[in-house]
């Protein structure tokens, strides 16, 4: 009888240690890959994160610098002056946040946009993107502090070919 109450009162402590025990999670956010490309004046960073806390929302920033040009065309399609032409540069970014899901990853895509055009065009014209660059472009988990730089500068060319004195 000694020995059944025992038993029971080891069976007993056990679940109840079970119970209030932590579970140990093995996190280690890490991006299994991250690429970049371009989508007319856009920028779009895809990557996937593995290595997270399942179902857990993860804040991200895509960040890059990049210069842009603006023009402005008349409507015979043609940048008329030096003057309605201008570069902006400096640094632009785009930020999300996701679920990590059951598996503790996640795969998703922010789009960089450039930098705002400072340029006002006259009456009778249209502001209009010339040309965009990214350098520097990295994907930011923010909420682990896990960061990876993207390779590479992302050039448009000129996206306004039909337009004289544009690019």
């Amino acid at each position: 009888m000694r020995r059944i109450l025992f038993l029971a009162l080891a069976a007993v402590l056990g679940a109840a240690t079970a119970a209030h025990a932590s579970p140990a999670f093995a996190a280690s956010p890490h991006f299994v890959r991250a690429s970049a490309a371009l989508a007319g004046a856009d920028l779009t960073v895809s990557f996937k994160e593995a290595g997270l806390n399942n179902t857990t929302l993860i804040n991200y920033a895509a960040t890059a610098d990049a210069t842009a040009t603006y023009v402005c065309v008349n409507r015979g399609g043609a940048n008329p002056s030096a003057s309605n032409k201008t570069d902006v540069a400096g640094p632009v970014s785009a930020t999300g946040t996701f679920d990590s899901g059951k598996n503790g990853e996640v795969t998703a895509s922010l789009t960089i946009s450039p930098p705002a055009s400072t340029l006002a065009c006259p009456p009778g014209q249209r502001l209009e993107t010339a040309q965009v660059a990214y350098t520097n472009v990295a994907i930011t988990d923010t909420t682990n502090a896990v960061s990876q730089a993207i390779a590479g500068s992302f050039d448009t060319g000129c996206l306004l070919p039909g337009v004289r004195g544009a690019c």
